[in-house]
């Protein structure tokens, strides 16, 4: 999602704005709230889009987080803990907002009990959040962010990141999925792999799916994939019959789309299944979930199935270690046994706090001490397999699992893949 004027300067404008209310619920050890707890409560909020086709994929990933809260008795060692789900996304736009964004930032800023942060779920809207988080000291630890501007000045990024994110001069922020860079250099083996020799790529123009598309640009030579062309898509245009007619002229025999599922994938897949009805079609997370793959749930025609591919950092569920235990905790406690892939992200972003407070003992409610303990975590066993941070707050891990759609529209997990090189900054 390439940066905008607008965004960069709702970020600047939101640092030095204080107040402003923002919906969400609350839920804590015992069902009390944090009002009726004295001196041994900590404040933990996640932010995440819960109107709109993402929340296939965020509403899955709040009940993970629950769940992980509910297994330790709402509680982090000494510390009770009162966990505020915030909204990000307003119903008119029908996905994140940058001013409700920058409201649940602000909300968890200037709130003194809070000492973890989980969000956001799209990098744009971490573009706008983490600087008025960075100014409060508070720890942020993202489930889903995968653009490499948010921590690196990797290629890819633009002018002036990560550093214009951080204002304090201490980073604060931290993710636990792979950077785009991985994830690029995953979706060019699984297309050189299918046998495309001519790839059309269209971006959201969004810091995500801008930042996907040049990666997969940069990338290419490594893995010996054409791509012809990346266009930026007008995400509120009432259909893309003129991209498909362009892609059309250039040949193309695979299509990749970056960017998120409201942002019009849906409808311009559609235009350009229509053009090449031959082509096949790829993706990253954004779409890698059934509001976009299943023809029931307002996603793609079912006959497209076949032709489809897309990425998500998290792999086999049932064969992560804890995986069968997460799935069938989440079944007992949802009624789900096969939940969208992210749903163990939430739970472990969630348990990564509750374990990060709990082994600070008395400086649990401290922002300080979390912040430092989690940019020191080496090794840490946790459903996702073994992982830690390095010096820019990204994860060890450096995996994507591939998935095609199943016969429901549900997206079926195919492989994992491990890039053999990526760029370098």
């Amino acid at each position: 999602m390439k940066r905008t004027p607008a965004i960069a300067a709702l970020a600047a404008i939101a640092l030095a704005v204080v107040g402003c209310s923002s919906s969400g619920s609350t839920s804590s050890a015992g069902g009390g709230s944090s009002s009726s707890a004295s001196g041994g409560t900590v404040d933990i909020y996640s932010s995440l889009p819960l109107q709109g086709a993402s929340t296939a994929q965020t509403a899955p990933m709040v009940n993970g987080m629950k769940l992980a809260l509910s297994q330790a008795g709402g509680k982090a060692g000494q510390w009770t803990v009162n966990y505020q789900s915030l909204d990000d996304s307003t119903a008119a736009a029908g996905k994140w907002d940058p001013g409700q964004t920058a409201a649940n930032a602000r909300k968890a800023a200037t709130d003194p009990k809070a000492v973890y942060y989980m969000g956001e779920f799209n990098s744009g809207a971490s573009e706008v959040s983490v600087p008025i988080l960075n100014q409060a000291g508070l720890p942020q630890v993202s489930p889903a962010n995968t653009y490499v501007g948010l921590t690196t000045s990797l290629p890819g990024s633009a002018a002036g990141e990560p550093q214009k994110y951080y204002p304090n001069g201490t980073r604060n922020y931290l993710r636990i999925v792979p950077i785009d860079s991985i994830q690029a250099a995953s979706d060019l083996m699984a297309m050189k792999q299918a046998g495309c020799t001519k790839v059309a790529v269209a971006n959201d123009k969004e810091a995500y799916g801008a930042g996907l598309a040049t990666l997969l640009g940069l990338e290419k030579g490594f893995y010996g994939v054409n791509i012809v062309s990346n266009t930026g898509i007008d995400p509120t245009a009432p259909n893309f019959r003129s991209f498909a007619s362009t892609v059309q002229g250039e040949g193309a025999d695979c299509f990749f789309f970056a960017g998120i599922v409201s942002n019009g994938a849906v409808q311009l897949t559609k235009d350009v299944n229509s053009a090449l009805p031959k082509a096949k079609i790829f993706g990253g997370d954004g779409v890698c979930t059934d509001s976009y793959t299943s023809a029931t749930k307002g996603g793609v025609p079912a006959s497209l199935y076949p032709l489809m591919e897309c990425t998500v950092a998290t792999q086999d569920l049932a064969a992560y270690p804890g995986g069968k235990d997460f799935l069938a905790a989440y079944k007992a406690k949802y009624g789900t046994a096969n939940p969208d892939p992210y749903a163990i992200y939430g739970y472990e972003v969630m348990k990564l706090g509750l374990d990060t407070i709990a082994k600070l003992g008395a400086q649990g409610n401290s922002k300080a001490a979390v912040l430092k303990a989690l940019f020191a975590t080496t090794g840490r066993n946790s459903v996702l397999g073994t992982y830690g941070f390095d010096k820019n707050g990204d994860t060890t891990l450096k995996s994507y699992g591939l998935y095609k759609v199943g016969s429901d529209g549900e997206p079926v997990f195919v492989k994992t893949i491990t890039p053999t090189k990526t760029v370098q900054a």
